[in-house]
């Protein structure tokens, strides 16, 4: 039985990259049975129904090493988070939620920061030390004069890499120059509330020349962290790791405790205050939720 990846799925029907091309394919009842939703990037074998026609039915779908919901996808081991630093101004919150989830799956992270020729004192620089200081890969780039494309295109090889971020950024025209040819429409940002219509019609996995795959996620503005609660969240701060067992008490959440090494650390400006703050605000967020919950 061939295997291969499902690069999309439209109206039920779901193509299947194989080493001998792509087959549209139909999924048998029985996923349908057992509440069983191919995705992009599930490895699947297939029966071919026609050669010729290249048609042919999934039948089964291998196990998946993760999935994500927003998008809608499997087996993915890269994110590309992507801000711009002005047009829209960033969403650091946003970028922190998508680090967490990323971590929380086992999914290695790569921030962009877009539009840097908009960025007339630099202040892209800051930022991305304060990401570079917590062991994150931060690429800075410029559509307008193609600044950083060659680091972008050499992080991206041979992985399955999806990219996020909030509307408006850039993510549609970054993956454009990637691929030197429109592959998905792009919209233009709204000078009155500075929000991108969402163009991008379905998710595709899309192959680089250099072997990986990329697929495009929807813009969005918000982006609730599921799966991972308040005490578990300092887990997914690698800045806070080399100071967890410095901490007075086990088990601190670096919030309110006294005698916390990752509050010292912060005083001392060892770790990023912004980060920081934002954590705090995740923790309460998470905790209240917690308590509503039970309560």
């Amino acid at each position: 039985m061939p295997r291969g990846i499902i690069i999309r799925g439209i109206m039920g029907f779901y193509y299947v990259k194989t080493e001998n091309g792509v087959y549209e394919c139909k999924p048998r009842g029985l996923f349908r049975k057992d509440s069983i939703t191919p995705l992009p990037g599930d490895i699947v074998s297939i029966s071919i129904i026609d050669e010729k026609k290249k048609t042919g039915s999934i039948d089964e779908i291998l196990p998946r090493t993760n999935q994500l919901t927003r998008p809608s996808v499997a087996n993915v081991n890269q994110i590309a988070i992507v801000f711009s630093i002005k047009s829209p101004l960033p969403d650091f919150l946003l970028v922190d939620k998508i680090l967490v989830t990323a971590r929380q799956k086992g999914i290695d992270a790569v921030i962009l920061i877009n539009k840097i020729d908009l960025d007339e004192a630099g202040e892209y620089k800051k930022i991305k030390y304060s990401y570079e200081k917590t062991g994150y890969k931060v690429i800075p780039l410029s559509c307008l004069k193609g600044t950083g494309f060659e680091k972008l295109e050499e992080v991206l090889k041979d992985r399955i890499t999806v990219f996020a971020g909030q509307s408006g950024v850039g993510k549609s025209t970054i993956l454009n120059k990637i691929m030197d040819s429109y592959i998905m429409e792009t919209g233009d940002v709204s000078k009155k509330n500075e929000r991108g219509r969402h163009t991008t019609r379905h998710a595709e996995l899309v192959e680089l020349k250099t072997g990986g795959l990329i697929v495009d996620t929807p813009g969005f503005s918000s982006f609730e962290i599921s799966d991972v609660s308040f005490e578990e969240l300092k887990d997914y701060y690698p800045e806070f790791i080399a100071y967890a067992n410095q901490c007075k008490f086990n088990g601190c959440f670096h919030v309110s405790e006294p005698g916390c090494a990752v509050k010292d650390a912060l005083e001392s400006e060892e770790i990023d205050k912004g980060r920081y703050i934002r954590y705090v605000e995740l923790y309460n967020v998470l905790r209240d939720k917690h308590r509503r919950r039970y309560s």
